[in-house]
């Protein structure tokens, strides 16, 4: 078993580095599947209800996947993208628990 079965996220020394396509101001919450690039890259799809005002969107991923995954909201960190759609962000913690959590959410996005 490959522990990288999708392109969306990368091992880290510290955790996870998941790269995430952000749709601000949808009408609800929710992690909703994987987005496929035009060049092949897969991203995370993550609404949020909140707007792309002052960080309050970004705010809401973290609090979101911070949520799903079972984490405290300091074990993530936008890496990059806190002004794009685009965003890497990353999540502390043990990689192979952080490995299981991700499948189990691929999973549950089929």
């Amino acid at each position: 078993m490959s522990l990288l079965p999708h392109k969306f996220y990368e091992l880290m020394d510290e955790g996870l580095r998941i790269f995430v396509r952000a749709t601000p101001a949808a009408a609800k919450n929710e992690i909703s599947g994987i987005w496929n690039g035009a060049n092949g890259e897969q991203r995370l799809a993550v609404k949020v209800s909140a707007a792309p005002d002052k960080g309050k969107a970004n705010d809401a991923i973290v609090k979101l996947l911070a949520k799903r995954f079972g984490l405290p909201k300091s074990s993530l960190s936008i890496m990059s993208g806190e002004t794009s759609r685009l965003k890497s962000i990353a999540i502390a913690g043990d990689c192979n628990e952080l490995v299981a959590m991700v499948n189990v959410l691929t999973g549950e996005l089929k």
